[in-house]
């Protein structure tokens, strides 16, 4: 029988049977090329390498290259790569890693015309995952949740409906992620470069929240196709509820429409609809005068006037009288 020159792992107590130290939490990052399978077998070897060394200097050119250099569990996975970093350093690579390595992905595609081009989704997260220097570290629930946000709908899409010769890089952030690096204000991109998404991978199942950032958009973002039925209905919801109270969905920054000063006239009477800013005038053929928010006497043809006048005011709003205003009644 063949000798294999490791023992089988200790046994361990099963799932929820005993308290354990959580494995120490370390960020991940992915990435995969777009149509790997769709180039001719002869070129799989050279996209291969040429990946890892596209990272390493994007990462260099990032001036981030300490995370390259102290990468944990990497590791190539034929058509991409992965491997974990201090999760300190999430932040950095949110921003100007992504956009750096869609330069470096650009100029490389532009000197290797005819030949292999190169554009890649990424996806970025964070989590407990063993790391201590052995074989099969970095193995845990983080890690497939990163490889499936990798292949999940959103980011897919993304990559095949942008242009080729402009977006290079299509990332997708789990929610942990976003919230802590972005939402949290560590990183040097505004929240409103990223788009929630549905992450969904066809056959599997998984279903999760993330965050969609691309560092040189092409295209329609603001796709059904891209953001899921769920998503843009959300939106648009928002946007309707926007415009009815002239404000902006979830603390978004928006400009509100100017408010226009109004001043309405008519004879005989008041008669008004929708909203009015600004002043009114009313001339009565008794030659009493009414304006804005000031009524002058008390009496006006026998009845009182009170409040605020210059509101939201609907219908008719005074008495129509006929006659000296200035008679006293009977």
């Amino acid at each position: 029988m063949p000798q294999f020159g490791q023992s089988l792992p200790e046994a361990s107590a099963l799932p929820h049977s005993r308290s354990r130290r959580l494995p120490p939490y370390r960020g991940i990052v992915a990435v995969d090329a777009k149509d790997f399978t769709g180039f001719p077998a002869i070129e799989h070897g050279l996209i291969s390498q040429a990946i890892p060394q596209l990272l390493q200097q994007s990462f260099e050119r990032a001036d981030i290259a300490e995370v390259w250099h102290d990468r944990r569990f990497p590791a190539s996975t034929g058509d991409g790569y992965v491997f974990g970093f201090e999760p300190a350093w999430m932040p950095f690579l949110i921003h100007p890693w992504l956009h750096t390595l869609q330069e470096v992905l650009s100029e490389f595609n532009v000197h290797s015309v005819g030949t292999v081009s190169i554009r890649l989704r990424v996806s970025l997260h964070v989590g407990p995952l063993p790391d201590s220097g052995g074989e099969f570290d970095g193995n845990g629930t983080p890690r497939n949740d990163t490889h499936r946000l990798l292949d999940s709908r959103p980011v897919k899409a993304m990559l095949a409906a942008s242009n080729a010769s402009i977006t290079q890089v299509a990332a997708i952030l789990s929610d942990r992620c976003y919230q802590d690096a972005v939402a949290g204000g560590y990183t040097g991109r505004h929240p409103d470069h990223f788009i929630e998404v549905p992450a969904t991978v066809e056959g599997k199942r998984f279903d999760q929240r993330a965050w969609l950032y691309v560092p040189a958009p092409s295209g329609n973002l603001y796709d059904r196709r891209i953001l899921g039925d769920r998503v843009v209905d959300d939106q648009e919801a928002g946007r309707d509820a926007a415009d009815a109270d002239g404000r902006t969905p979830k603390g978004k920054a928006g400009l509100r429409a100017p408010q226009l000063s109004m001043t309405q006239r008519a004879d005989r009477g008041n008669l008004n609809n929708g909203t009015v800013h600004g002043g009114q005038s009313v001339t009565n053929a008794g030659g009493d005068f009414v304006r804005g928010n000031l009524v002058r006497g008390n009496s006006f043809g026998g009845d009182y006037v009170g409040g605020n006048k210059a509101g939201t005011v609907q219908g008719n709003q005074g008495d129509t009288v006929h006659g000296d205003k200035n008679e006293r009644r009977a």
